[in-house]
């Protein structure tokens, strides 16, 4: 999973959906003082507001189950335009999309790849590379994926 805690998740879940939000994913930053991410999302968009709201339920789960050692900043946002993707759900989800990749690993002595995503294929995450080739990869081997803005078609959206 991408950067993403499971056991977090699995945690703070239940809080957020009971609130009407979905739980796009979670990343643990480990550092002198941590940084936990929450990304969240609803059909009629996030506002400042719902971040607060879900900030104050998450701190409270946390606070009683005291899951992360140390310091730590817990942050709640709208997954943006250029959307983190954790899930294999995720990764069907915008196929068609264009994504960035960053391997975990080394993989031909690159980490990082982009170009539109195909979904996921036999449990495994397949990319058409900008370099025209197919990458196939477990999503254990991702450390981070995420959507590349269509600024155009956005702004057409808005407009």
């Amino acid at each position: 999973m991408p950067r993403e805690s499971a056991e977090l998740r699995k945690l703070i879940e239940p809080a957020v959906t009971a609130m009407g939000f979905e739980l796009v994913g979670v990343e643990y930053i480990r550092g002198k003082r941590g940084l936990l991410r929450v990304y969240i999302d609803h059909e009629d968009g996030i506002s400042v507001d719902d971040c607060q709201s879900v900030s104050y339920q998450v701190s409270g789960v946390l606070d009683v189950n005291d899951p992360i050692r140390g310091q730590y900043s817990l942050e709640v946002s709208s997954p943006g335009l250029d959307r983190p993707l954790f899930q294999a759900r995720d990764f069907d989800r915008f196929a068609g999309h264009e994504v960035k990749l960053r391997l975990a690993v080394p993989l031909g002595g690159r980490r990082n790849f982009k170009g539109v995503l195909a979904g996921m294929k036999d449990g495994r995450v397949v990319l058409q590379t900008d370099d025209d080739e197919e990458l196939i990869v477990a999503l254990e081997e991702i450390d981070q994926a995420r959507l590349v803005p269509d600024y155009e078609s956005h702004r057409a959206e808005g407009a």
